[in-house]
Formats: C-alpha cells, structure tokens, sequence
C-alpha cells in the first residue's frame, strides 16, 4: 500500500513566530501552485499571545501594551477562534495541507486534527477527548491542546498546539479561547517533564495514521528554494 509523502519540518530552537507566519503565508501559495507537497511543520514558540478572527476586547483583559512589556509578543491572525498563548514546552504543529485529498471538509480535518493529539497521548496514559461544541483536546474540563485553523484557496495553514511542559502562567493574561477554561498541560498531569522531542516524535506517528500519509523528513533550509513567491496569498 502506498501513501502520499507530507513534508515533515522540524524547526530548531524557539520559532520566531511572525518568521514562521510568513513561512506559512509562502508555503500556501506554493501549495495552491503545486510547487510543493504538502507541508508539516513542527516547532516550539518563544512566549506568544495570538489573536483569531472570534476575539473580542473582554478577551484580552491585559492591555497589549502592557503584554508586550511583559514580554509577550501579540499578533492578529487569519485562523478561527479566539486567543490562545504559545511559550516554550509547547509543541506546535502548522500543516499546510490541500483540502481536495479530504473532500475539503474543513470540519472533518479539524477533528482528524484533535484526534492526531488523541492519539499522540495515548501511549502516556492520557486519556483525552474532544469537547462538544469547543473545539480542541481536552482531559476531564481541563484544555490540554487547542486547534484553530484558516483555509485559503483549499489549502489550510495555523494547526494544533499541545501543552507538553508548558508554563501554564502564560494563560492567565489571557482569557483563553473566549471562555476561560483551565488548562492542562502533560507534565502536569503526569508529575513529570516529557521531552519534547519524545512527544513531536508520537505526535508524527499519529499524524501518519490519522492522516494516511507518510511523513518525510525535510530540513528548514531546503524547504523553500529560490525567490518568494510573487503574487500575495489569494483568499478566494
């Protein structure tokens, strides 16, 4: 049996993250051109507060220019949902992946999303589930994973973010998702730290599965040979 190969991209150390919204941004158009397969990207971000399309100003009680003193960078994105926070520990994957080869069902590859870091947790004892009408991972009432996405033109960017070692602080400037849930993170349901890398390695081998597809290791550096492209992203 055959599968289609999805680029697997493992950025090194903290991924600046307007750096690799741009990269995201120039791989979709890539994409829509079928100059590239599709792209998996699996990285860390240094502390972050993203702000979805749903956001409202009751969800960011702390004023942006005060985040920003704290450290925190802030950035108005494309993806659905609200706001969520990214910080070291975290595992994040972006996908950058044409919908045609799932019937561009946009809700179906949400849940084939959530059930990735399902089951990514599986194997540590975790047992995690979706929550009616809240997209994301969730164990018991705690957020263990949030997954918010944008589709261009058929082809999706943003993804999933999985709380591994997190430091769960970071949330508390922000009233996540628009709904104030409590998060989790494995570490603090274990009683222990999980290396990341031994997590992004599960988290691979769920995507395969999940997806039907086999990942094949692509360094950052050749991801994206020769100029940008020249047109913008196209949204229609």
């Amino acid at each position: 049996m055959s599968f289609r190969v999805v680029w697997r991209v493992d950025l090194p150390g903290l991924a600046d993250y307007k750096a690799t919204w741009e990269l995201q941004r120039h791989l979709v158009v890539l994409r829509q051109r079928g100059a590239v397969p599709d792209v998996l990207l699996l990285l860390e971000h240094p502390p972050v507060i993203t702000c979805g399309r749903a956001t409202r100003p009751e969800h960011l009680p702390v004023p942006r220019e005060t985040l920003q003193r704290m450290g925190f960078a802030v950035f108005d994105i494309e993806r659905g949902g609200s706001v969520t926070y990214h910080g070291p520990g975290q595992l994040v994957g972006y996908p950058v992946m044409d919908l045609r080869a799932y019937g561009e069902n946009v809700v179906g590859y949400v849940r084939m999303l959530e059930e990735s870091v399902i089951r990514t947790l599986r194997p540590y004892g975790i047992d995690a589930a979706r929550h009616p009408g809240f997209p994301g991972v969730w164990v018991g009432k705690e957020k263990i994973a949030a997954v918010g996405v944008a589709v261009k033109r058929r082809v999706t960017l943003h993804g999933f973010a999985l709380n591994v070692n997190t430091d769960l602080d970071g949330f508390r400037v922000i009233n996540p998702c628009g709904i104030g849930y409590v998060p989790t993170s494995m570490q603090k349901l274990l009683g222990r730290r999980v290396p990341v890398e031994e997590v992004r390695e599960a988290c691979a081998r769920a995507f395969e599965e999940v997806f039907g597809v086999r990942l094949e290791r692509v360094p950052p550096h050749e991801l994206v040979p020769g100029p940008a492209p020249a047109e913008p992203l196209r949204t229609s």
